[in-house]
């Protein structure tokens, strides 16, 4: 059943919600498949990929948007569709400047978290003892973004009734 999920996702095109197979030759689709055992059940986990861009998102329809691309701008891999945040090490300095930043201290915090500390700065009440956890959850919050921007089918009515079109050209319903 993985390789008939895989061979129907790899030809299959839905441009009413932006899933498009190919742009004249170049393919745009493949699959992360996630197999383990789990109570004794093995199970399997097909995550489909969309590779195309857009003028709108030259670095892929699917992929981390620009707006929270300062903590995450790497596309996401089998780590994080499995549930775990796997960030860059460079952001373990950064967000100690973003910490020195959002508690008035002196700090090199770098350009491209200015917009979203500034927004943190307006929206929460921050002092030295809640800085780090306000952060970690703020962090949490656009790494959700990220899974939601790469997600192909949205967790919207719109998202759920174009995922069953697809189902249903691979026979399940």
């Amino acid at each position: 059943m993985a390789e008939v999920i895989r061979q129907a996702w790899r030809n299959y095109s839905d441009p009413e919600v932006d899933i498009l197979a190919f742009s004249q030759e170049e393919p745009h689709h493949t699959v992360i498949p996630i197999a383990r055992k789990r109570q004794g059940q093995f199970e399997l986990d097909i995550v489909l990929r969309d590779n195309h861009t857009s003028e709108q998102f030259p670095d892929g329809v699917y992929h981390p948007h620009a707006d929270v691309q300062h903590i995450k701008k790497e596309n996401i891999g089998l780590i994080e569709v499995m549930g775990l945040a796997i960030l860059p090490p460079r952001l373990k300095e950064e967000l100690a400047e973003v910490e020195n930043y959002l508690t008035n201290q002196y700090n090199e915090i770098a350009d491209y978290h200015k917009d979203w500390a500034g927004d943190l700065k307006k929206s929460l009440v921050i002092n030295p003892d809640n800085v780090h956890q306000l952060v970690q959850e703020a962090i949490g919050q656009v790494f959700v973004r990220v899974l939601e921007d790469a997600g192909v089918y949205k967790r919207t009515p719109e998202g759920q009734a174009a995922f069953k079109r697809f189902l249903e050209t691979v026979g399940i319903e």
